[in-house]
């Protein structure tokens, strides 16, 4: 008797455990579906952002520095004043242009007047010629009387020319004494001192277009002809900033000693935190892109060194054997072991065992329901037990983009 009564009191311990609870209650998990990608293969290369325009500008006339607006690290837009020139020296020179204008323009009116009277004179000493009535030095005297006439006029008009001449001088001269942004742009440099004296085609300040940056790097000769203009290439900046670029040209020279050659391309979206000489790295595609089954890297446990998945099936969590390969972003390739569309868990998975009973976190429905976002109820699942996170050491290698072959040696070309 006392036999039986201990075998029920350990029986009733035995199920009163929180274990045996637990055993019986569905496990919260995340889950995510298996898809599609299209991977291509790629080589690592490293690059460095360069500036397509950046200009030195320079003033057009010599004199004094009257103003100086600006400071460095502003941004300016197209035709914002950088600097101007003292002016008074200009407009006393537009002034005297005007009025040696109109001293030719009255010179022309006496020697139009001249030529009229020489021409009336020879046209009558002509007739009269004719008639017999004067001699012929008479009428050589008129025929020189209206030739100096007409050179007079000649010369009134040219000098009417050079008068209009030196105004068009003097108004670019006072045009160009506001030297002004050729783009917009960010003030790297100012140059030019308030009172310094500038000679012609001195630098006032220098301007650097961020709306124009391209990237140049050192691909391997092998490659270039894979790059096209209507292809992606993907990159990292050295802060992480993820960037799109696509090709502008590939420059007809190689380096003899790493055989790599110089490769302009343009950003999709320049980013804000971009700067000239910033380094790059560049996934440059070399093969076919193809679709290739992804699973999130979340989804797999390691355990006697394979990879498997739990799948949800009707509510349960089935183990499938995965064999994985390259790592695509927060992905890895699938080879075999599943397939688009299986729900494998994301969450939760370290613990679970074969056929144990799965909900969806965020869900108070029936076992293996979905439709919650990631990361509702989601239970602490500590670290793994049968394995290791991937990524994580012992784990699948970090995610990269893409499958890449690094090349150290490929430094951009500078200057």
């Amino acid at each position: 008797m006392k036999l039986v009564l201990s075998v029920a009191l350990v029986t009733l311990a035995i199920l009163s455990s929180p274990g045996a609870h637990a055993q019986g209650r569905p496990a919260a998990v995340e889950t995510a579906e298996v898809s599609m990608r299209a991977l291509s293969e790629t080589i690592t290369v490293f690059g460095e952002v360069i500036a397509e325009r950046q200009s030195a500008v320079a003033t057009r006339i010599a004199g004094i520095v009257a103003d100086v607006p600006i400071r460095t690290g502003i941004r300016v837009s197209k035709g914002d004043v950088l600097a101007r020139m003292d002016t008074e020296r200009l407009e006393i020179e537009l002034a005297r242009a005007e009025t040696e204008r109109a001293i030719a323009e009255a010179g022309i009116e006496v020697a139009t007047t001249r030529l009229e009277r020489a021409r009336r004179a020879l046209n009558r000493a002509q007739d009269l010629r004719a008639n017999s009535t004067i001699a012929d030095a008479q009428l050589q005297d008129r025929v020189s009387d209206f030739a100096e006439a007409s050179g007079a006029a000649a010369e009134a008009e040219a000098r009417l020319a050079l008068a209009e001449n030196a105004i068009e001088r003097a108004g670019y001269n006072l045009k160009n004494s506001t030297v002004r942004a050729p783009f917009a742009g960010v003030v790297l440099e100012v140059s030019a001192e308030i009172g310094q004296y500038a000679v012609s085609g001195s630098a006032v300040a220098t301007l650097l277009d961020t709306t124009s940056m391209e990237v140049v790097a050192n691909v391997p000769a092998t490659y270039v002809g894979a790059l096209t203009p209507q292809g992606d290439v993907s990159g990292r900046t050295d802060t992480q900033d993820n960037i799109a670029l696509s090709l502008v040209a590939a420059l007809p020279t190689e380096f003899t000693n790493t055989r790599t050659r110089p490769v302009v391309f343009r950003f999709s979206e320049t980013p804000k935190t971009v700067a000239v000489g910033q380094p790059v790295t560049l996934d440059i595609p070399v093969g076919e892109t193809r679709d290739v089954v992804v699973v999130p890297k979340d989804a797999l446990v390691q355990s006697g060194g394979s990879w498997s998945a739990f799948v949800n099936e009707d509510g349960s969590a089935s183990p499938r054997r995965v064999e994985i390969g390259a790592a695509i972003g927060e992905t890895f390739e699938v080879i075999s072991g599943l397939q688009p569309g299986d729900e494998v868990v994301v969450r939760g998975n370290e613990r679970l065992r074969p056929g144990q009973s799965i909900m969806v976190a965020g869900e108070g429905g029936p076992p293996g329901s979905r439709g919650a976002p990631p990361g509702a109820g989601t239970p602490d699942t500590g670290a793994n037990e049968s394995g290791r996170a991937p990524g994580s050491p012992g784990g699948p290698p970090n995610d990269t983009e893409s499958s890449t072959k690094s090349r150290a040696d490929n430094a951009p070309a500078r200057g």
